[in-house]
């Protein structure tokens, strides 16, 4: 087949343009023949709340990827649909994750339908945003409505779907992050990042945001800390604050947590992640809300138990006892989650368990149920 994947790719950094581009990859070995559209300009930078959007690596050399897409030109979202309706892929695959996208999303893709050829398919990780907005629904309605079908994560995404759309949806799983490499030796990691490989570490890991409950977690570390409870332990909390940072700081100095908490607050490079994930003893992800998370798939890549809480589709992920605990969206949940995953041999065992369940995660998987998808509605 001929596919054309419109989302995030090189040079825009991050998680999902290393989902887009894994996914090219797969499709690629398949013998389809496959070409990525990106973006020109992403997020104007007065809605960009990160220091920067790109990288100044090479681009990779194995893929086709054409910078074209203005998220706020709609002259250039019309260029860019006729694009698509002449070149006629036999789909478009869509990377959806904000509201923002909408408006250029849907109009692309009125225009790619109106060769009467290409169906326009998406991967769905969001319908309704974590920070929401008046615009959200009718900015949803719009895009939702220009879609064939879609593959989601989550029963919660699946759900807040069926609410905009009777477009078929095919359940995947969201794949393992492969592209950042095998779990290196502890002390490796310790001594790449400058940490003291005698101290046990927590995790909190990806972009800074509200709804990712960091102040829950502080919360809890301050109740472990008063408590006792976190003597030779320490927290890493890394990456990019995409809000305001000082609340966090201001916590962290009043609960005399500056000695525990590790504040590594910058966009962490892909050739890094495997040294964060090699050295912690387990990752917390205390979300308020949630639908899914690449972090939990991350996680699963580098075989380090979790701690995540009951909100959204991440007990769906990670099974609570097993590879992990799923904890109260509360200080006292999460702390006394901290305080089980300590105990006996709880840490070596949940371990091992993710070597087992990191099987069902699979770009293979993905990218056959896209296929089943535009099998139905071609």
């Amino acid at each position: 087949m001929k596919i054309t994947i419109l989302g995030p790719a090189h040079p825009y950094r991050g998680g999902l343009a290393s989902i887009m581009q894994i996914m090219a990859r797969t499709f690629m070995a398949r013998g389809h023949k496959v070409g990525l559209l990106t973006f020109t300009l992403q997020y104007p930078s007065l809605l960009f709340p990160g220091k920067s959007q790109t990288l100044d690596t090479p681009a990779p050399s194995d893929l086709n990827i054409v910078c074209a897409v203005n998220t706020v030109n709609p002259f250039n979202w019309i260029a860019v649909g006729r694009r698509i309706r002449r070149e006629r892929p036999d789909f478009v695959l869509l990377k959806y994750w904000t509201p923002f996208m909408a408006p250029c999303f849907g109009t692309i893709a009125r225009w790619a339908h109106k060769n009467g050829h290409t169906k326009i398919l998406c991967q769905i990780d969001n319908v309704e945003p974590h920070e929401h907005h008046i615009v959200d629904k009718p900015f949803n309605r719009y895009f939702l409505k220009s879609v064939d079908g879609f593959v989601y994560m989550s029963e919660q995404v699946h759900g807040e779907l069926k609410a905009y759309t009777s477009a078929p949806a095919l359940f995947s799983p969201h794949p393992l992050f492969e592209n950042f490499g095998q779990r290196v030796e502890r002390e490796e990691a310790c001594r790449q990042l400058g940490l003291d490989a005698e101290m046990q570490y927590a995790l909190f890991f990806g972009l800074i945001r509200d709804y990712k409950g960091l102040d829950i977690l502080l919360e809890a570390w301050a109740k472990l800390k008063a408590e006792g409870k976190t003597r030779n332990r320490r927290l890493i909390v890394a990456g990019e604050f995409y809000t305001a940072r000082e609340p966090y700081v201001q916590y962290i100095a009043q609960h005399g947590l500056g000695d525990e908490v590790i504040l590594h607050d910058h966009f962490i490079p892909d050739e890094e992640v495997k040294y964060y994930f090699s050295l912690a003893d387990f990752v917390i992800q205390p979300y308020k809300t949630a639908t899914q998370s690449g972090v939990t798939q991350i996680a699963y890549q580098f075989c380090t138990p979790m701690i995540v809480t009951r909100v959204g589709g991440l007990p769906e992920i990670v099974p609570d006892g097993k590879v992990g605990y799923v904890a109260a969206p509360t200080a006292e949940g999460v702390a006394e989650a901290v305080e089980r995953i300590y105990e006996g041999d709880t840490l070596a065992r949940f371990r091992e368990n993710c070597v087992e369940e990191r099987k069902r995660f699979s770009w293979e998987e993905m990218c056959t149920r896209i296929t089943e998808l535009y099998d139905m509605v071609k």
